[in-house]
């Protein structure tokens, strides 16, 4: 039936969780072209929704671009500052970030708010945008929730919002953060990738060894 063509192909909703037109000031992008080469050196945000029986749930996440961690995460039924705002303040708290770590977003109204602004540059953030309509602008982020989608989220039942906030934190943490490996970190999971840097400062493996794990963004 494939072969021949003969299968019902389902059409998905698609859901737009990016409005860029608003009055708010827009950010060049800093990120073009970057390696990074250490941890809190570029942050990576973006929104993806998540389909239930009466509508749809939003995932705000933070990634940080080196590890591809995920670093802060909030979920809500609106999609509006108050979600990445939360994700971004989850972020800032496990880490504790120095100044100038590079926050890069879409555009969105959600990243532009001058309330979502006025915490970014409360913390030193050195503020970055994509380009209008450009997701590899934010191809780390895209490949992110393209394998939360295709690996958990298409692969379970979420009928409901306290399905969506029972079962997501567990693969965000347990599974992605902790189990799932990554070929630009040398076939290792975000957490042993951090834990092997932090090793590395402290002088317990040889640098040879770290290099060979170096991520090429």
């Amino acid at each position: 039936m494939r072969k021949s063509d003969l299968l019902c192909r389902i059409r998905h909703r698609w859901v737009k969780t990016t409005d860029s037109k608003h009055h708010f000031p827009r950010y060049p992008n800093l990120i073009k072209g970057i390696v990074t080469t250490c941890l809190n050196q570029v942050w990576l945000s973006d929104i993806t929704y998540i389909r239930i029986r009466t509508g749809f749930v939003y995932l705000a996440a933070i990634l940080d671009a080196y590890s591809r961690k995920v670093i802060g995460y909030a979920v809500s039924t609106s999609l509006d500052t108050a979600l990445t705002l939360e994700a971004l303040k989850r972020a800032i708290a496990k880490r504790q970030p120095a100044p100038g770590v590079i926050h890069h977003s879409d555009q969105g109204v959600q990243y532009a708010s001058g309330e979502y602004m006025d915490e970014l540059k409360r913390q030193g953030f050195l503020i970055s945008m994509a380009r209008t309509g450009n997701p590899y602008d934010n191809a780390i982020m895209e490949n992110f929730f393209k394998t939360l989608k295709h690996e958990e989220v298409n692969l379970c039942k979420y009928e409901t919002y306290q399905d969506v906030t029972n079962r997501l934190p567990y693969f965000l943490e347990e599974v992605y953060n902790h189990k799932r490996l990554h070929s630009a970190l040398g076939y290792r999971p975000p957490d042993e990738f951090e834990e092997v840097l932090l090793s590395q400062e402290n002088n317990e493996i040889p640098r040879q060894t770290l290099l060979t794990l170096s991520v090429q963004s």
